[in-house]
């Protein structure tokens, strides 16, 4: 209930903070609640990957294209994440998560997410994520870029390629 609850919340209020492009950084405001600690009273390592959802969220609301993609019937599904751990979120403490398309495959998008207290990294992830359609099948990489208006092509940082191929391997060995 908890993350319907800051899902609606981002979903009201994306509108009414600053627009940015779709491939801008959007830095998303947070507070750690009850219902994110563990049994150890820091937020729990699952919390995070949900949190990178409502994060993405956030960017395809204040960058306009979720409207684009649900009129197309399109919607993104994550294919592959990792995280990094670096420090604990404790109740009640505000935190940003700063999220960003930092590349694509033939078929996947690569985003990065890292979460921040201040200065300080807490944690930082990467996401693979395609988009599928409502009526079956997936939407190619093409198509998605030219609904969201993206002309540019941007060079995958070096240092996630390595698990961007680490992916496609392990992919192809669960389809095979």
């Amino acid at each position: 209930m908890n993350l319907i609850i800051r899902l609606l919340y981002i979903a009201l209020f994306s509108r009414f903070r600053s627009k940015q492009k779709v491939l801008d950084r959007c830095v998303t405001p947070f507070r750690t609640n009850l219902m994110d600690l563990d049994v150890l009273m820091h937020m729990n390592n699952g919390r995070y990957l949900s949190i990178q959802d409502l994060a993405r969220v956030d960017l395809m609301s204040r960058s306009g294209v979720l409207p684009i993609f649900n009129a197309m019937g399109w919607y993104p599904v994550v294919v592959g994440e990792t995280i990094q751990f670096r420090k604990s979120l404790k109740l009640f403490e505000k935190f940003v998560i700063e999220t960003q398309v930092i590349g694509w495959t033939d078929k996947d998008f690569v985003l990065e997410h890292v979460f921040k207290k201040g200065d300080l990294i807490i944690a930082h992830g990467y996401v693979m994520s395609r988009f599928l359609k409502k009526k079956g099948g997936p939407v190619s990489i093409e198509e998605v870029l030219q609904a969201a208006g993206i002309k540019e092509r941007i060079e995958m940082p070096e240092r996630v390629k390595p698990w961007v191929e680490h992916q496609k391997l392990t992919r192809a060995h669960f389809t095979s």
